[in-house]
């Protein structure tokens, strides 16, 4: 009986595994936005911050 139970529960544990997998695309693309998100406030920063450096000198 407890064989069974266990088999159930894995398999209740890997259909649930294939059902969430599918998203994994989406996942992808909103790392890509963030990522290029930090880019772009990062490149930003660097030049307010040599705009900052060059007007002390």
């Amino acid at each position: 009986m407890k064989k069974i139970v266990a088999s159930l529960i894995v398999c209740g544990f890997a259909v649930a595994m294939v059902a969430c997998g599918a998203k994994k695309e989406e996942a992808a693309a909103a790392v890509d936005t963030v990522a290029t998100e930090v880019l772009t406030t990062v490149d930003s920063l660097a030049d307010t911050l040599k705009t900052a450096v060059d007007s002390i000198k």
